[in-house]
Protein backbone atom coordinates (compact mmCIF):
# COMPACT_ATOMS: atom_id res chain seq x y z
CA UNK A 1 0.00 0.00 0.00
CA UNK A 2 3.17 2.15 0.76
CA UNK A 3 4.15 1.94 -2.27
CA UNK A 4 1.26 2.71 -4.09
CA UNK A 5 1.11 6.34 -2.75
CA UNK A 6 4.19 7.30 -4.43
CA UNK A 7 4.85 5.75 -7.82
CA UNK A 8 2.92 7.41 -9.79
CA UNK A 9 4.49 10.91 -8.52
CA UNK A 10 8.00 9.28 -9.39
CA UNK A 11 6.55 7.97 -12.63
CA UNK A 12 5.79 11.73 -13.62
CA UNK A 13 2.76 10.10 -16.25
CA UNK A 14 0.39 7.36 -15.23
CA UNK A 15 1.15 5.14 -18.64
CA UNK A 16 4.47 3.88 -17.29
CA UNK A 17 3.70 2.46 -14.01
CA UNK A 18 2.34 -0.68 -13.31
CA UNK A 19 -1.09 -1.04 -14.39
CA UNK A 20 -2.61 -1.84 -10.77
CA UNK A 21 -0.72 1.84 -9.15
CA UNK A 22 -2.06 3.61 -11.86
CA UNK A 23 -5.15 2.61 -11.67
CA UNK A 24 -5.32 3.01 -7.21
CA UNK A 25 -3.79 6.85 -7.75
CA UNK A 26 -3.57 9.69 -10.11
CA UNK A 27 -1.13 11.73 -6.88
CA UNK A 28 -0.32 10.74 -3.71
CA UNK A 29 -3.22 11.10 -0.87
CA UNK A 30 -3.17 13.70 2.07
CA UNK A 31 -1.62 11.74 5.32
CA UNK A 32 -4.58 11.13 7.82
CA UNK A 33 -5.65 13.52 10.54
CA UNK A 34 -2.89 13.91 13.04
CA UNK A 35 -0.05 11.72 11.21
CA UNK A 36 2.82 13.91 9.28
CA UNK A 37 2.73 14.15 5.76
CA UNK A 38 6.27 12.23 5.45
CA UNK A 39 4.47 9.44 7.25
CA UNK A 40 2.54 8.73 4.17
CA UNK A 41 5.26 8.93 1.55
CA UNK A 42 7.11 5.55 0.68
CA UNK A 43 10.38 7.31 1.50
CA UNK A 44 11.43 6.05 4.24
CA UNK A 45 14.64 5.72 6.42
CA UNK A 46 14.82 1.95 6.87
CA UNK A 47 13.90 1.52 3.22
CA UNK A 48 10.88 2.35 0.56
CA UNK A 49 7.66 1.87 0.68
CA UNK A 50 7.17 -2.14 1.94
CA UNK A 51 10.75 -2.48 0.64
CA UNK A 52 13.25 -2.91 3.72
CA UNK A 53 17.35 -2.96 3.83
CA UNK A 54 18.64 -6.03 3.64
CA UNK A 55 16.10 -7.47 1.95
CA UNK A 56 16.81 -10.15 -0.83
CA UNK A 57 16.24 -9.00 -4.37
CA UNK A 58 13.55 -11.74 -4.63
CA UNK A 59 11.86 -10.83 -1.69
CA UNK A 60 11.99 -7.21 -3.30
CA UNK A 61 10.76 -8.06 -6.31
CA UNK A 62 7.86 -9.20 -4.46
CA UNK A 63 7.49 -6.64 -2.32
CA UNK A 64 7.40 -4.05 -5.56
CA UNK A 65 4.73 -5.95 -7.37
CA UNK A 66 6.13 -4.21 -10.74
CA UNK A 67 8.39 -4.53 -13.84
CA UNK A 68 11.85 -3.39 -12.70
CA UNK A 69 15.11 -3.28 -14.65
CA UNK A 70 18.61 -3.79 -14.27
CA UNK A 71 21.46 -6.35 -13.80
CA UNK A 72 24.81 -6.72 -11.84
CA UNK A 73 27.26 -6.51 -14.78
CA UNK A 74 29.64 -9.88 -15.18
CA UNK A 75 32.06 -9.63 -11.99
CA UNK A 76 30.21 -7.09 -9.97
CA UNK A 77 28.55 -7.09 -7.03
CA UNK A 78 26.83 -3.70 -6.95
CA UNK A 79 24.30 -2.74 -9.13
CA UNK A 80 20.51 -0.18 -9.51
CA UNK A 81 17.27 -1.53 -10.26
CA UNK A 82 14.99 0.93 -11.54
CA UNK A 83 11.03 0.72 -12.57
CA UNK A 84 10.36 -0.04 -15.75
CA UNK A 85 8.94 2.90 -16.57
CA UNK A 86 11.71 5.07 -14.84
CA UNK A 87 13.71 7.31 -17.68
CA UNK A 88 17.27 8.03 -18.09
CA UNK A 89 18.60 9.08 -15.56
CA UNK A 90 16.27 7.88 -13.13
CA UNK A 91 14.03 9.51 -10.91
CA UNK A 92 14.02 6.41 -8.39
CA UNK A 93 16.62 3.95 -8.34
CA UNK A 94 17.96 1.03 -6.12
CA UNK A 95 21.37 -0.13 -5.34
CA UNK A 96 21.60 -3.64 -4.61
CA UNK A 97 25.05 -4.86 -3.13
CA UNK A 98 25.79 -8.97 -2.55
CA UNK A 99 22.26 -9.07 -3.05
CA UNK A 100 21.01 -6.68 -0.72
CA UNK A 101 18.71 -4.06 -1.00
CA UNK A 102 20.86 -1.42 0.65
CA UNK A 103 19.50 2.23 -0.47
CA UNK A 104 17.43 4.31 -3.20
CA UNK A 105 18.20 7.15 -4.45
CA UNK A 106 15.72 9.86 -5.47
CA UNK A 107 15.69 12.86 -8.33
CA UNK A 108 12.38 13.70 -8.85
CA UNK A 109 10.68 16.95 -7.45
CA UNK A 110 7.39 14.91 -6.69
CA UNK A 111 9.22 12.71 -3.88
CA UNK A 112 9.77 13.76 -0.18
CA UNK A 113 12.64 12.87 1.85
CA UNK A 114 11.99 11.20 5.64
CA UNK A 115 11.47 14.46 7.31
CA UNK A 116 10.16 16.27 4.91
CA UNK A 117 13.20 17.54 2.55
CA UNK A 118 12.62 17.98 -1.28
CA UNK A 119 14.46 19.10 -3.75
CA UNK A 120 14.62 22.69 -4.55
CA UNK A 121 14.63 23.32 -0.73
CA UNK A 122 17.74 25.37 0.10
CA UNK A 123 20.29 24.77 3.00
CA UNK A 124 18.54 26.46 5.38
CA UNK A 125 15.31 25.05 5.35
CA UNK A 126 16.88 22.12 5.49
CA UNK A 127 18.91 23.12 8.87
CA UNK A 128 15.28 23.98 9.71
CA UNK A 129 13.94 21.24 9.32
CA UNK A 130 16.41 18.22 10.68
CA UNK A 131 18.41 21.00 13.23
CA UNK A 132 21.28 19.28 15.10
CA UNK A 133 20.99 15.68 12.99
CA UNK A 134 22.16 17.45 10.15
CA UNK A 135 26.07 18.17 9.59
CA UNK A 136 27.20 19.42 6.50
CA UNK A 137 31.01 18.31 4.30
CA UNK A 138 31.71 19.54 1.03
CA UNK A 139 31.06 17.23 -1.59
CA UNK A 140 33.82 14.91 -3.34
CA UNK A 141 33.82 16.17 -6.79
CA UNK A 142 31.94 19.05 -7.55
CA UNK A 143 33.59 22.75 -6.20
CA UNK A 144 31.54 24.68 -4.22
CA UNK A 145 28.43 21.96 -3.63
CA UNK A 146 27.74 20.40 -0.42
CA UNK A 147 26.42 17.11 1.24
CA UNK A 148 23.98 17.68 4.07
CA UNK A 149 23.67 14.27 6.11
CA UNK A 150 21.13 13.46 8.44
CA UNK A 151 21.49 10.07 10.80
CA UNK A 152 17.87 8.59 11.11
CA UNK A 153 16.39 9.57 14.37
CA UNK A 154 16.14 5.83 15.36
CA UNK A 155 19.69 4.54 13.79
CA UNK A 156 17.77 2.66 10.72
CA UNK A 157 19.62 4.40 8.15
CA UNK A 158 20.84 7.72 6.60
CA UNK A 159 19.55 10.79 4.26
CA UNK A 160 21.83 12.78 2.34
CA UNK A 161 21.04 16.03 0.51
CA UNK A 162 23.53 16.82 -2.74
CA UNK A 163 23.48 20.67 -2.33
CA UNK A 164 24.20 22.28 -5.81
CA UNK A 165 27.19 24.99 -6.12
CA UNK A 166 24.04 27.29 -8.06
CA UNK A 167 24.69 30.24 -5.37
CA UNK A 168 21.28 29.02 -4.22
CA UNK A 169 22.57 26.05 -2.39
CA UNK A 170 19.70 24.00 -3.03
CA UNK A 171 19.16 20.06 -3.33
CA UNK A 172 19.80 18.56 -6.52
CA UNK A 173 19.04 14.76 -5.09
CA UNK A 174 18.89 12.77 -2.37
CA UNK A 175 19.38 9.49 -1.23
CA UNK A 176 18.29 6.88 1.62
CA UNK A 177 20.54 4.06 2.92
CA UNK A 178 23.05 1.87 4.67
CA UNK A 179 26.68 2.69 5.65
CA UNK A 180 29.19 2.19 3.70
CA UNK A 181 26.70 2.48 0.47
CA UNK A 182 25.04 5.39 1.46
CA UNK A 183 28.62 6.63 1.31
CA UNK A 184 29.18 6.13 -2.79
CA UNK A 185 29.22 8.86 -4.28
CA UNK A 186 29.66 7.43 -7.12
CA UNK A 187 26.48 4.95 -7.20
CA UNK A 188 27.84 1.60 -7.71
CA UNK A 189 31.57 3.34 -8.85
Amino acid sequence: MALALGLLGLAGCGEHAPSAIAAAQADRPAAPAGVPAEAAAPARYDGYGDMRFGMDERAFARAWGGELKGAPSPGSSCHYKTPAWAASPPALAFLFEHGRFVRYDVRTVRETAPGGGRIGMDAARLHALYGAAATEQPHKYLAGARMLRVAAPQGAGVLVFELGADGNATVTAWRVGVPPQIDYVEGCG
